[in-house]
């Protein structure tokens, strides 16, 4: 991972409502927290070296000093969310964008059919936008995310109701 994808990571970060972000590869960890109480404790603590590997490791560790922005506002539902059918999930962290672009409607609405190959919604990762598409033929049942929240991999989107 290179400095530019790390900068892109962090401004993503600042912009969400998340609190938190941790990944690891082999080779790369990244800490990223917005919470006021660890950055003091952080601050407080003794730098210490990182503990010797058998190869040499690379761990850079970056931390977001923005505060956290107010969370929306979001109405409670009055219907009970229906938890059956297939879930389609994030092959990779970035921002959803429910809609095609700000102007216009939804790719689709709870209750809608969709059909294999379906634009459901675009993520958005490092500048690149992908089209998330349902694998399955059915009615979505639910929607499980906001419009330009940051997801993770493998993070629940949307439930599709096969049939």
């Amino acid at each position: 991972m290179n400095f530019s994808e790390i900068k892109e990571i962090v401004a993503l970060i600042n912009q969400s409502n998340l609190t938190e972000f941790h990944v690891k590869d082999q080779q790369f960890e990244l800490y990223l927290n917005k919470n006021a109480q660890a950055q003091k404790t952080m601050s407080e603590a003794p730098v210490s070296a990182p503990v010797q590997a058998p190869a040499p490791v690379v761990t850079p560790t970056a931390t977001s000093t923005a505060t956290p922005e107010a969370a929306p506002v979001v109405e409670a539902a009055t219907e009970v969310e229906d938890t059956t059918g297939k879930e389609i999930t994030s092959p990779l962290v970035g921002v959803a964008y429910l809609k095609p672009s700000p102007d216009k409607a939804n790719f689709k609405q709870v209750g809608d059919t969709v059909k294999k190959g379906d634009v459901l919604c675009i993520l958005e990762a490092m500048k690149v936008m992908n089209e998330i598409v349902s694998d399955v033929d059915g009615t979505i049942s639910a929607i499980l995310i906001e419009n330009e929240a940051v997801v993770e991999y493998g993070q629940p989107l949307f439930r599709v109701r096969e049939g």
